[in-house]
């Protein structure tokens, strides 16, 4: 049986990214892809979102890790972002997906990683 999961679907992150300084000078918008696994399943919340992922938050903190500081690659981003999901949240296994509109002729690039806690 597959377990149960919370999804944050293409979140749009401002961040400044990119290997040439030139490209990192500007702010740019990546879709950011989180699929989390929580330590304990749906069945023991009681309807009580202390006992769950509140994913707002989650989604507030992706957003700051972001524009904390600027990086050269995508995969950084995705790395901090899971380690940082895992170790501050009751997760099982998170899964981080990082999409950036860069390459002509192609609907974007992606990277994917997946920690778990």
């Amino acid at each position: 049986m597959k377990p149960d999961q919370i999804e944050i679907r293409r979140l749009q992150v401002k961040t400044h990214i990119g290997v040439p300084d030139e490209e990192r000078a500007d702010v740019q918008t990546l879709l950011v892809t989180i699929l989390m696994t929580p330590s304990q399943g749906f069945n023991g919340l009681g309807d009580e979102i202390s006992r769950s992922v509140d994913y707002y938050q989650v989604s507030l903190e992706i957003e700051a890790l972001a524009a904390a500081k600027p990086r050269k690659l995508i995969e950084t981003l995705a790395i901090d972002i899971a380690n940082h999901l895992v170790t501050n949240h009751p997760l099982a296994k998170v899964a981080v997906t990082i999409e950036k509109h860069i390459l002509p002729n192609t609907e974007c690039v992606a990277v994917h990683v997946e920690r778990s806690g």
